[in-house]
């Protein structure tokens, strides 16, 4: 039994407060980015990984090869920097919309991919934080659905949104599980 659609999509709207209100069917969803320090917390965990390794590699190579070889551990700091361009644009791709009858998430730079969970068919809607998580204000919305593939998460959430958004869609996914 299918229970999310997940697609590829077209350009995506502007990033606007509240919840996408239901009307004509030529109406688009108001879609909601995610927090900046999502952005902040990837950044961080990006230079903690790839800044001692390549320190580390500089001073090796500096000691036993000499120093000309000890610029080959600028090419990590290149990776850093490629990674902290294309960690802003992937966090810039995340949105989420709520519709009368279903949920919106879109996300991707490159391959779009819009999912969308009918509030009829969500099963369990759990929000997670994890010790960086909350150190950064943070926290994670998971969807489960009855098929495993359809799973949705929405990453970065304030908690309070988080919870908001996890109390409305159970609500909402018990009415409509109830046919009202």
């Amino acid at each position: 039994m299918e229970t999310g659609i997940t697609g590829t999509t077209g350009a995506i709207g502007p990033s606007g407060g509240g919840p996408a209100r239901s009307g004509a069917p030529g109406d688009e969803p108001v879609w909601r980015g995610l927090p900046p320090g999502l952005l902040k917390l990837r950044r961080l965990l990006l230079v903690l990984w790839l800044l001692p390794p390549t320190i580390a590699l500089g001073v090796l190579l500096a000691l036993f090869a000499g120093p000309a070889w000890a610029a080959f551990a600028l090419l990590p700091l290149a990776v850093l920097a490629w990674g902290w361009t294309m960690l802003g644009r992937n966090w810039r791709s995340w949105r989420y919309a709520e519709r009368a009858d279903d949920l919106l998430i879109s996300r991707g730079v490159l391959w779009r991919e819009e999912t969308i969970v009918p509030y009829g068919r969500m099963q369990l809607v759990e929000v997670t934080s994890g010790p960086l998580e909350r150190k950064f204000g943070l926290a994670s919305l998971q969807l489960h659905t009855a098929a495993a593939a359809s799973d949705a998460t929405i990453p970065g959430l304030s908690p309070a949104e988080a919870e908001r958004l996890r109390d409305r869609l159970t609500e909402l996914g018990e009415a409509r599980s109830a046919g009202l």
